[in-house]
Protein backbone atom coordinates (compact mmCIF):
# COMPACT_ATOMS: atom_id res chain seq x y z
CA UNK A 1 0.00 0.00 0.00
CA UNK A 2 1.36 3.66 -1.34
CA UNK A 3 2.18 5.44 2.11
CA UNK A 4 1.41 9.40 2.14
CA UNK A 5 5.43 9.85 2.47
CA UNK A 6 6.00 8.10 -0.56
CA UNK A 7 3.18 9.60 -2.72
CA UNK A 8 4.66 13.20 -1.61
CA UNK A 9 7.89 11.83 -2.40
CA UNK A 10 6.72 10.66 -6.02
CA UNK A 11 4.98 13.98 -6.38
CA UNK A 12 8.16 16.03 -5.84
CA UNK A 13 10.15 13.89 -8.42
CA UNK A 14 7.73 14.56 -11.31
CA UNK A 15 7.30 18.01 -10.78
CA UNK A 16 11.32 18.53 -10.53
CA UNK A 17 11.56 15.57 -13.25
CA UNK A 18 13.18 17.66 -16.74
CA UNK A 19 10.03 17.98 -19.13
CA UNK A 20 10.55 16.51 -22.97
CA UNK A 21 11.36 19.26 -24.99
CA UNK A 22 12.20 19.89 -28.93
CA UNK A 23 15.70 19.00 -28.20
CA UNK A 24 14.78 15.53 -27.68
CA UNK A 25 14.29 14.77 -31.58
CA UNK A 26 16.74 17.37 -32.95
CA UNK A 27 14.50 20.37 -33.39
CA UNK A 28 12.97 19.93 -36.70
CA UNK A 29 11.95 23.49 -38.43
CA UNK A 30 9.03 21.90 -39.84
CA UNK A 31 6.32 18.96 -39.92
CA UNK A 32 4.60 18.07 -42.96
CA UNK A 33 2.60 15.30 -44.41
CA UNK A 34 3.23 12.69 -47.09
CA UNK A 35 2.69 9.60 -49.44
CA UNK A 36 5.48 6.99 -49.51
CA UNK A 37 6.26 5.16 -52.29
CA UNK A 38 4.70 1.90 -51.12
CA UNK A 39 1.48 4.00 -50.51
CA UNK A 40 1.74 4.81 -47.15
CA UNK A 41 0.63 8.03 -45.71
CA UNK A 42 2.97 9.51 -43.23
CA UNK A 43 3.97 12.71 -41.25
CA UNK A 44 7.44 13.56 -41.23
CA UNK A 45 9.61 15.93 -38.96
CA UNK A 46 12.03 17.99 -41.51
CA UNK A 47 15.22 20.02 -41.20
CA UNK A 48 15.38 23.24 -43.56
CA UNK A 49 17.71 21.55 -45.75
CA UNK A 50 15.47 18.82 -46.50
CA UNK A 51 16.72 16.29 -44.16
CA UNK A 52 14.16 14.13 -42.65
CA UNK A 53 14.37 13.64 -38.81
CA UNK A 54 11.48 11.41 -38.35
CA UNK A 55 8.41 9.23 -40.13
CA UNK A 56 5.08 8.29 -38.56
CA UNK A 57 2.56 6.62 -40.29
CA UNK A 58 -0.74 7.89 -40.98
CA UNK A 59 -4.04 5.79 -40.95
CA UNK A 60 -4.86 8.27 -44.42
CA UNK A 61 -3.75 11.32 -46.16
CA UNK A 62 -2.96 14.50 -44.18
CA UNK A 63 -3.45 18.05 -44.82
CA UNK A 64 -1.55 19.93 -41.97
CA UNK A 65 -0.40 20.03 -38.77
CA UNK A 66 0.47 21.55 -35.34
CA UNK A 67 3.15 21.32 -33.29
CA UNK A 68 2.82 21.48 -29.58
CA UNK A 69 4.70 25.08 -28.43
CA UNK A 70 7.14 23.28 -25.53
CA UNK A 71 6.46 19.46 -25.90
CA UNK A 72 7.91 17.38 -28.51
CA UNK A 73 4.49 16.23 -29.99
CA UNK A 74 2.62 16.99 -32.89
CA UNK A 75 -1.33 16.89 -34.39
CA UNK A 76 -1.34 15.39 -37.53
CA UNK A 77 -4.97 16.47 -39.10
CA UNK A 78 -6.52 14.06 -41.51
CA UNK A 79 -7.74 16.02 -45.20
CA UNK A 80 -11.56 17.18 -45.02
CA UNK A 81 -13.38 15.75 -44.81
CA UNK A 82 -11.37 12.98 -42.60
CA UNK A 83 -12.68 12.26 -39.08
CA UNK A 84 -8.61 11.71 -37.54
CA UNK A 85 -6.25 13.90 -35.42
CA UNK A 86 -3.11 11.73 -34.66
CA UNK A 87 -1.67 12.98 -31.51
CA UNK A 88 1.92 11.75 -32.02
CA UNK A 89 5.03 11.58 -29.49
CA UNK A 90 8.04 12.42 -32.47
CA UNK A 91 10.95 10.81 -29.77
CA UNK A 92 9.59 7.65 -29.94
CA UNK A 93 7.08 7.39 -32.83
CA UNK A 94 4.03 6.16 -30.63
CA UNK A 95 0.56 7.86 -31.20
CA UNK A 96 0.12 9.18 -28.10
CA UNK A 97 -3.79 9.21 -28.75
CA UNK A 98 -5.94 9.56 -31.92
CA UNK A 99 -9.03 12.59 -31.68
CA UNK A 100 -11.86 11.99 -33.59
CA UNK A 101 -14.75 15.22 -33.54
CA UNK A 102 -18.64 14.77 -32.04
CA UNK A 103 -21.15 13.29 -34.48
CA UNK A 104 -22.14 14.73 -37.13
CA UNK A 105 -18.26 16.58 -37.85
CA UNK A 106 -15.39 16.37 -39.55
CA UNK A 107 -12.03 18.02 -39.41
CA UNK A 108 -10.82 20.64 -41.79
CA UNK A 109 -7.11 19.84 -41.64
CA UNK A 110 -5.88 22.47 -39.53
CA UNK A 111 -5.88 23.63 -35.65
CA UNK A 112 -3.61 25.35 -33.30
CA UNK A 113 -2.14 25.82 -29.61
CA UNK A 114 -3.61 28.51 -27.50
CA UNK A 115 -0.16 30.12 -26.24
CA UNK A 116 1.13 28.54 -23.36
CA UNK A 117 0.43 25.27 -24.78
CA UNK A 118 -2.54 24.48 -22.77
CA UNK A 119 -5.11 24.33 -25.00
CA UNK A 120 -5.63 22.51 -28.97
CA UNK A 121 -8.15 24.35 -31.49
CA UNK A 122 -9.49 22.46 -34.42
CA UNK A 123 -11.26 23.59 -37.14
CA UNK A 124 -14.25 21.63 -37.78
CA UNK A 125 -17.40 21.29 -40.15
CA UNK A 126 -20.98 21.03 -38.20
CA UNK A 127 -22.11 19.40 -41.61
CA UNK A 128 -25.30 18.55 -40.50
CA UNK A 129 -26.21 22.07 -39.21
CA UNK A 130 -23.57 23.67 -42.19
CA UNK A 131 -21.97 25.86 -39.53
CA UNK A 132 -18.31 26.04 -38.63
CA UNK A 133 -16.99 25.32 -35.21
CA UNK A 134 -14.17 25.54 -33.59
CA UNK A 135 -13.44 22.38 -31.29
CA UNK A 136 -11.58 23.02 -27.82
CA UNK A 137 -9.61 20.53 -26.18
CA UNK A 138 -7.34 20.11 -23.52
CA UNK A 139 -3.73 18.78 -24.33
CA UNK A 140 -2.61 17.42 -20.98
CA UNK A 141 -5.31 14.69 -21.49
CA UNK A 142 -6.93 15.65 -25.16
CA UNK A 143 -10.05 15.39 -23.55
CA UNK A 144 -12.32 17.77 -25.74
CA UNK A 145 -13.64 20.31 -23.60
CA UNK A 146 -16.16 22.41 -25.58
CA UNK A 147 -16.74 24.42 -28.87
CA UNK A 148 -18.09 27.43 -30.14
CA UNK A 149 -18.91 29.16 -33.89
CA UNK A 150 -15.83 29.68 -36.15
CA UNK A 151 -17.93 32.96 -36.96
CA UNK A 152 -18.52 31.35 -40.99
CA UNK A 153 -19.11 28.46 -43.49
CA UNK A 154 -16.11 26.39 -44.05
CA UNK A 155 -13.70 27.06 -41.60
CA UNK A 156 -10.23 25.69 -42.92
CA UNK A 157 -7.12 27.21 -41.12
CA UNK A 158 -6.53 28.94 -38.07
CA UNK A 159 -3.53 30.30 -36.49
CA UNK A 160 -3.00 32.19 -33.02
CA UNK A 161 -2.10 35.83 -33.04
CA UNK A 162 0.66 37.11 -30.70
CA UNK A 163 -1.47 39.84 -29.50
CA UNK A 164 -3.65 37.52 -27.79
CA UNK A 165 -6.81 36.02 -30.44
CA UNK A 166 -7.65 32.99 -32.84
CA UNK A 167 -7.79 34.25 -37.04
CA UNK A 168 -10.07 31.87 -38.67
CA UNK A 169 -10.24 31.27 -42.37
CA UNK A 170 -13.83 30.71 -43.08
CA UNK A 171 -13.74 30.06 -46.60
CA UNK A 172 -17.70 30.19 -46.76
CA UNK A 173 -17.86 27.35 -49.25
CA UNK A 174 -20.32 24.47 -47.94
CA UNK A 175 -20.40 20.68 -47.91
CA UNK A 176 -21.27 17.07 -46.76
CA UNK A 177 -19.84 14.43 -46.78
CA UNK A 178 -22.52 12.70 -48.49
CA UNK A 179 -21.74 14.95 -51.30
CA UNK A 180 -17.89 13.97 -51.65
CA UNK A 181 -16.60 17.26 -52.32
CA UNK A 182 -19.36 18.89 -53.94
CA UNK A 183 -20.31 22.51 -53.05
CA UNK A 184 -23.28 23.07 -51.69
CA UNK A 185 -24.10 27.15 -51.77
CA UNK A 186 -21.86 28.83 -54.53
CA UNK A 187 -24.20 31.39 -55.09
CA UNK A 188 -24.53 32.52 -51.68
CA UNK A 189 -20.94 32.07 -50.42
CA UNK A 190 -19.72 34.40 -48.18
CA UNK A 191 -15.56 33.92 -47.09
CA UNK A 192 -14.73 35.34 -43.89
CA UNK A 193 -11.83 36.30 -42.04
CA UNK A 194 -12.52 35.80 -38.70
CA UNK A 195 -10.93 37.28 -35.32
CA UNK A 196 -12.03 35.78 -32.02
CA UNK A 197 -11.03 35.27 -28.57
CA UNK A 198 -10.15 32.73 -26.81
CA UNK A 199 -13.45 32.16 -25.66
CA UNK A 200 -15.20 32.17 -28.91
CA UNK A 201 -16.25 35.65 -28.83
CA UNK A 202 -16.14 37.42 -32.12
CA UNK A 203 -13.82 40.25 -32.21
CA UNK A 204 -14.44 41.11 -35.72
CA UNK A 205 -15.63 39.72 -39.08
CA UNK A 206 -13.48 41.17 -42.31
CA UNK A 207 -16.32 40.06 -45.52
CA UNK A 208 -14.37 40.67 -48.74
CA UNK A 209 -16.69 42.73 -51.07
CA UNK A 210 -19.50 40.90 -53.30
CA UNK A 211 -17.40 40.83 -56.34
CA UNK A 212 -15.21 38.90 -54.50
CA UNK A 213 -17.98 36.42 -52.84
CA UNK A 214 -16.36 33.14 -54.93
CA UNK A 215 -12.93 33.81 -53.37
CA UNK A 216 -12.73 31.35 -50.86
CA UNK A 217 -10.05 32.72 -47.77
CA UNK A 218 -8.39 29.08 -47.22
CA UNK A 219 -4.71 29.63 -46.14
CA UNK A 220 -3.34 32.53 -43.45
CA UNK A 221 0.36 33.36 -42.81
CA UNK A 222 1.33 36.18 -39.99
CA UNK A 223 3.55 38.85 -40.70
CA UNK A 224 6.53 40.25 -38.15
CA UNK A 225 4.16 43.28 -37.69
CA UNK A 226 0.57 41.83 -36.91
CA UNK A 227 -0.25 41.85 -40.54
CA UNK A 228 -2.36 38.88 -41.80
CA UNK A 229 -1.93 37.05 -44.94
CA UNK A 230 -4.78 35.13 -46.69
CA UNK A 231 -4.50 33.00 -49.48
CA UNK A 232 -7.71 32.08 -51.81
CA UNK A 233 -9.32 29.61 -53.62
CA UNK A 234 -11.64 30.71 -56.75
CA UNK A 235 -14.66 28.98 -57.16
CA UNK A 236 -15.94 30.85 -60.37
CA UNK A 237 -15.09 31.03 -63.87
CA UNK A 238 -11.12 30.27 -63.94
CA UNK A 239 -10.73 33.12 -67.40
CA UNK A 240 -11.23 35.74 -64.84
CA UNK A 241 -8.45 37.64 -63.40
CA UNK A 242 -9.03 36.89 -59.58
CA UNK A 243 -6.82 38.13 -56.85
CA UNK A 244 -5.67 35.23 -54.80
CA UNK A 245 -3.17 36.68 -52.06
CA UNK A 246 -5.21 39.69 -49.61
CA UNK A 247 -3.67 41.48 -46.66
CA UNK A 248 -6.20 42.67 -43.56
CA UNK A 249 -5.09 44.27 -40.34
CA UNK A 250 -7.40 44.32 -37.22
CA UNK A 251 -9.72 46.98 -37.73
CA UNK A 252 -8.59 47.74 -41.18
CA UNK A 253 -9.83 46.91 -45.13
CA UNK A 254 -7.89 44.45 -47.04
CA UNK A 255 -6.17 44.87 -49.53
CA UNK A 256 -5.44 42.30 -52.11
CA UNK A 257 -2.43 41.98 -53.78
CA UNK A 258 -1.54 41.94 -57.81
CA UNK A 259 -5.02 42.59 -58.42
CA UNK A 260 -5.00 42.84 -62.15
CA UNK A 261 -1.89 41.23 -62.66
CA UNK A 262 -2.03 38.93 -65.60
CA UNK A 263 0.05 36.14 -64.32
CA UNK A 264 -2.27 35.68 -61.84
CA UNK A 265 -4.14 32.99 -63.97
CA UNK A 266 -0.69 31.25 -63.93
CA UNK A 267 -1.88 30.03 -60.41
CA UNK A 268 -4.95 28.38 -61.68
CA UNK A 269 -7.52 30.13 -58.90
CA UNK A 270 -5.81 28.41 -56.69
CA UNK A 271 -3.79 29.84 -53.70
CA UNK A 272 -2.24 26.45 -51.69
CA UNK A 273 0.24 27.55 -49.02
CA UNK A 274 1.30 31.51 -48.46
CA UNK A 275 4.50 32.51 -46.08
CA UNK A 276 5.85 35.92 -45.56
CA UNK A 277 9.39 36.47 -45.89
CA UNK A 278 11.37 37.02 -42.60
CA UNK A 279 11.57 41.05 -42.94
CA UNK A 280 7.43 40.87 -43.79
CA UNK A 281 8.28 43.01 -47.04
CA UNK A 282 6.93 40.20 -49.15
CA UNK A 283 4.78 37.33 -49.04
CA UNK A 284 4.83 34.26 -51.82
CA UNK A 285 2.08 31.68 -52.20
CA UNK A 286 2.08 28.44 -53.76
CA UNK A 287 -0.02 26.79 -56.39
CA UNK A 288 -0.54 23.07 -57.28
CA UNK A 289 -2.45 23.41 -59.55
CA UNK A 290 -0.54 25.94 -61.33
CA UNK A 291 3.02 24.96 -60.66
CA UNK A 292 3.77 28.15 -59.75
CA UNK A 293 5.39 30.32 -56.50
CA UNK A 294 5.00 34.23 -57.04
CA UNK A 295 6.22 36.39 -54.51
CA UNK A 296 4.90 39.89 -54.20
CA UNK A 297 5.40 43.18 -52.60
CA UNK A 298 3.43 43.71 -49.45
CA UNK A 299 4.14 47.64 -49.18
CA UNK A 300 2.84 48.18 -53.76
CA UNK A 301 0.91 45.03 -54.01
CA UNK A 302 2.96 44.26 -57.29
CA UNK A 303 4.60 40.91 -58.39
CA UNK A 304 8.05 40.83 -58.04
CA UNK A 305 9.23 37.10 -58.71
CA UNK A 306 7.42 34.16 -60.45
CA UNK A 307 9.00 30.30 -60.58
CA UNK A 308 7.44 27.85 -62.44
CA UNK A 309 7.71 24.22 -59.94
CA UNK A 310 5.26 21.55 -60.80
CA UNK A 311 3.36 20.32 -58.23
CA UNK A 312 4.65 22.66 -55.60
CA UNK A 313 2.37 23.59 -52.80
CA UNK A 314 4.26 23.35 -48.87
CA UNK A 315 5.72 26.83 -48.57
CA UNK A 316 7.33 28.43 -45.20
CA UNK A 317 9.78 31.02 -44.14
CA UNK A 318 13.20 30.41 -43.31
CA UNK A 319 16.29 33.42 -42.22
CA UNK A 320 17.32 34.00 -46.17
CA UNK A 321 13.48 33.80 -47.73
CA UNK A 322 11.25 30.51 -47.69
CA UNK A 323 11.22 26.66 -48.40
CA UNK A 324 9.00 24.77 -50.82
CA UNK A 325 8.04 21.09 -51.06
CA UNK A 326 6.15 19.51 -53.68
CA UNK A 327 4.14 16.61 -54.37
CA UNK A 328 7.53 15.34 -56.60
CA UNK A 329 9.63 15.04 -53.20
CA UNK A 330 11.97 18.26 -53.97
CA UNK A 331 12.45 20.12 -51.28
CA UNK A 332 13.60 23.83 -52.46
CA UNK A 333 15.24 26.95 -51.20
CA UNK A 334 13.48 30.21 -52.50
CA UNK A 335 14.58 33.93 -52.39
CA UNK A 336 13.83 36.67 -54.88
CA UNK A 337 16.96 36.11 -56.75
CA UNK A 338 16.69 32.43 -57.38
CA UNK A 339 15.23 28.82 -56.46
CA UNK A 340 17.61 26.04 -55.69
CA UNK A 341 16.63 22.41 -55.03
CA UNK A 342 17.93 21.79 -51.77
CA UNK A 343 16.87 17.86 -51.33
CA UNK A 344 14.95 15.33 -53.49
CA UNK A 345 12.85 12.24 -51.29
CA UNK A 346 10.78 9.32 -52.85
CA UNK A 347 8.16 10.97 -50.89
CA UNK A 348 5.40 12.46 -52.45
CA UNK A 349 5.31 15.75 -50.15
CA UNK A 350 1.63 17.35 -49.73
CA UNK A 351 0.00 20.32 -49.01
CA UNK A 352 1.54 22.23 -46.13
CA UNK A 353 5.05 22.74 -44.80
CA UNK A 354 4.28 23.47 -41.12
CA UNK A 355 7.21 25.56 -38.92
CA UNK A 356 7.91 23.80 -35.19
CA UNK A 357 8.15 26.58 -32.53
Amino acid sequence: MATRRGFLTGLLAASVAPQASWADVGYPDFVTAGLEPNGQYILAGMTAAGGVLFRHPLPGRGHAASAHPHRPEVIAFARRPGRFADVLDCRTGAQIIRLTPPQGHHFYGHGCFSPDGQQLFTTENDYENARGVIGVWDSQTYRRIGSFSSGGIGPHDILRHPDGYLVVANGGVETHPDSGRAKLNLPTMEPRLTYLSFNGDVLEQMVLSRDQHLNSIRHLSLAPDGTVGFAMQWQGDLGELAPIVGLHRHGAVPVLLADGDPRLRNLNGYGGSIAFAPDGLTVAVSSPRGGRVQIMETKTGDMVREYAIADVCGLSTTPKGWVATTGKGRVLSLTLEHKRQSASDATAWDNHLIPVG
